[in-house]
């Protein structure tokens, strides 16, 4: 398992709280990117011990366990931008900070990613944040998608539509 200053490697895990576009809400000021990363219990431990910042998503059921993720910024705007690639039938795409909001709504099948840590120092306080390396994200495609997905694509403005006249007495 790493140690504080280490990039992480984490594969097949899920994602929540997706914010690609970096919309603004309630906890979230416009234009900052990023997401939660569901951990298995035994490598959340560690990266606590580490000084990463793991949180809990509280069990919705009684009979559950709370589920540790940590929260990995997107940042575009650094020397070495994050490696974005989605995989579908046809092949790999890298996603750019134009695109990358389109997995904010795409239903994922995998996602395997590295994560850099950001040792910060504020007020005394200290900690690690996840800034995102690389991710590689397997997407579930729309079976008619996926049927047309051989048909060029025709880029430009729509055809104007024609009106069609229809006599009254019709």
């Amino acid at each position: 398992m790493p140690v504080k200053n280490d990039t992480i490697v984490l594969e097949d895990v899920q994602l929540r709280f997706r914010n690609f576009a970096g919309r603004e809400g309630m906890y979230n000021a416009l234009g900052d990117r990023n997401f939660a990363v569901l951990l298995p219990k035994h490598i959340a431990d560690e990266m606590v011990q580490n000084g990463w910042n793991v949180k809990l998503l509280k069990a919705r059921d009684e009979d559950e366990e709370d589920q540790p993720y940590i929260s990995v910024k997107v940042n575009f705007k650094s020397q070495r931008p994050p490696l974005i690639k989605m995989i579908t039938s046809r092949g790999t795409t890298i996603l750019d900070e134009e695109s990358v909001d389109v997995l904010d709504w795409v239903d994922i099948q995998q996602v395997d990613l590295m994560i850099n840590p950001y040792e910060w120092n504020v007020g005394g306080k200290t900690g690690v944040k996840a800034y995102l390396q690389s991710m590689y994200i397997t997407i579930i495609e729309d079976p008619l998608e996926a049927k047309y997905a051989d048909i060029a694509t025709v880029d430009g403005p729509m055809m104007e539509r024609t009106e069609v006249y229809i006599p009254e007495d019709h």
